[in-house]
């Protein structure tokens, strides 16, 4: 679809959506990518306005370049819900699945709980699909790769953030302390910038997914499985999540890289690779996977790998917590929006 096709069907729903869907990006950026770079900014391996701006241009190149070889995850998305044939009640209820996203999110942010905006997402939409088809509205079989991510970002996370430390630890164990601390300091800032790198590849994916659905239910069409995702939107989401990790989010900061585990230097570098090899092996097997997730189990991994008890299990419960909510709560809210907005607009 090229920028001015898309521009000739403009209209007002479409407009909304288009406009929900760039908010969800911008708040996106704004409280969920701080996650990528939370360990390295805690550890003093870089100052956080550096890192924002780092955060941010990766952010950019993740959408932009990972889309380009591999869309996978944004194909997920589109397949996993089916809003019916009646696209303009359909239109609506994904434009009220989105307002639902952008408060469950920014009140998240207010207490400055890293919730994951993929899962809020995924319930949204979800919950929307459900208030116009029940049941039929979800596609089990791309539905339940959102099962799959959910496994594989716990297990993965946790069990190779605990080898990865108790490796290192291994291979440093005799070497001069001040020398590896200088090195892994500097590998954390590379380390925070792949992982920014893979929110970017990870969460615009998704965000791209919603986009299309939104376009081809204003050409009152279903989507035909023959989607390649435009350069125009691919700089579009990227230059607007970018935007929004320029805003900052140091709660979120404070809570992942500073409130859960005392990380070392070596310790955040473990963190950081643990979750890059997780997002990118999610990605390449279109999982639509939680970027917070997948970073919060890696460092519950780095810090169980001393002791259990140098994990901050208060703070695990209250993101767990929030995790668990999510779903349901996001559901609802998307389901009792989608009813509402279509009650005002239809």
């Amino acid at each position: 679809m090229k920028l001015h096709e898309f521009l000739a069907q403009m209209n007002p729903p479409l407009f909304i959506t288009c406009l929900l869907v760039l908010g969800v990006i911008l708040v996106n950026g704004w409280t969920d990518a701080p996650n990528a770079i939370a360990t390295c900014v805690s550890t003093r391996a870089i100052k956080p306005k550096p890192a924002v701006l780092m955060a941010a241009i990766f952010n950019f190149l993740g959408v932009f370049v990972m889309t380009a070889f591999n869309n996978s995850v944004a194909m997920t998305i589109m397949n996993m819900v089916d809003f019916g044939t009646n696209y303009r009640f359909a239109l609506i209820a994904l434009s009220a699945s989105l307002f639902a996203i952008v408060v469950w999110a920014t009140a998240a942010w207010a207490f400055g709980i890293p919730t994951s905006e993929s899962h809020a997402l995924i319930a949204g939409v979800t919950g929307a699909a459900i208030a116009l088809q029940g049941g039929n509205g979800i596609k089990w079989g791309a539905w339940s790769k959102v099962v799959y991510g959910l496994a594989l970002s716990t297990v993965l996370g946790f069990v190779l953030g605990y080898a990865l430390t108790k490796i290192i630890g291994a291979l440093c164990k005799k070497l001069d302390r001040r020398r590896t601390n200088s090195f892994f300091s500097k590998a954390q800032v590379v380390g925070g910038a792949t992982m920014a790198f893979m929110h970017g590849a990870q969460d615009g994916q998704k965000f791209m997914g919603v986009f299309l659905i939104g376009a081809f239910l204003a050409k009152g069409q279903a989507y035909d499985g023959k989607v390649v995702i435009p350069i125009w939107l691919m700089i579009l989401c990227s230059a607007v999540m970018a935007l929004g990790t320029s805003i900052g989010g140091y709660k979120i900061i404070k809570t992942v890289g500073m409130g859960m585990v005392k990380l070392s230097t070596y310790e955040g570098f473990a963190a950081d690779t643990t979750a890059t090899i997780s997002l990118f092996l999610a990605t390449s097997l279109g999982l639509p996977v939680s970027t917070t997730h997948t970073k919060t189990t890696a460092i519950m991994g780095v810090g169980a790998s001393k002791r259990l008890s140098n994990v901050n299990w208060g703070v695990v419960k209250e993101m767990v917590a929030a995790w668990i909510l999510t779903f349901p709560g996001c559901g609802l809210l998307g389901y009792l929006m989608s009813y509402i907005f279509m009650k005002i607009f239809s």
